[in-house]
């Protein structure tokens, strides 16, 4: 058992969020949704996802320990309005002792087109302090089980893409 965890979790490859709703209180004046919300619906995604393997407010992880996003890189490629429902797909990179990388896509629950993407890495951290520290044992084997599932798949386009913006000499 882990941290109130009994039973052993499968690793789909992706992870799939559950289906969350565009609320329209999210939206802007244009009838968008801004960017900020992309990221909350991205981080409901990973509270779901991780806590398969003994992370996050579902977990009854310890309450001195959490995790971070200490980088991100968000693509946008759609739209996201009022009423429109989502899924997240996410995907385990990589990992070490005290950091995982995560890739998810933002995907329309119905039609499947992609939103946007996001790529981070998250550190394992003291409550308090912030410091960096090592997973437990037990999540660390948990955090292998899912990479294997997931190292099965191909790369996601777009995967270590740098934030730049071609230099025009005139």
């Amino acid at each position: 058992m882990l941290d109130g965890i009994d039973f052993e979790p499968v690793f789909f490859a992706p992870f799939v969020s559950s289906v969350m709703t565009v609320e329209s209180s999210w939206v802007d004046y244009n009838g968008k949704l801004p960017s900020a919300y992309y990221s909350l619906l991205f981080d409901r995604a990973v509270d779901e996802a991780v806590y398969l393997v003994g992370l996050g407010p579902l977990a009854l992880e310890s309450p001195s320990a959490s995790f971070v996003t200490v980088e991100a890189h968000q693509r946008f490629h759609r739209e996201l309005r009022a009423g429109q429902e989502v899924r997240v797909t996410l995907r385990l990179v990589n990992y070490d002792d005290k950091r995982m990388h995560l890739f998810q896509e933002l995907h329309h629950a119905r039609e499947g087109w992609t939103a946007a993407t996001c790529e981070q890495i998250a550190q394992h951290a003291e409550a308090g302090s912030r410091r960096a520290v090592s997973f437990p044992d037990e999540v660390l084997e948990r955090l292998a089980l899912m990479k294997a599932a997931h190292g099965a798949l191909p790369l996601p386009e777009g995967l270590g893409r740098p934030v730049n913006m071609p230099i025009r000499l005139s």
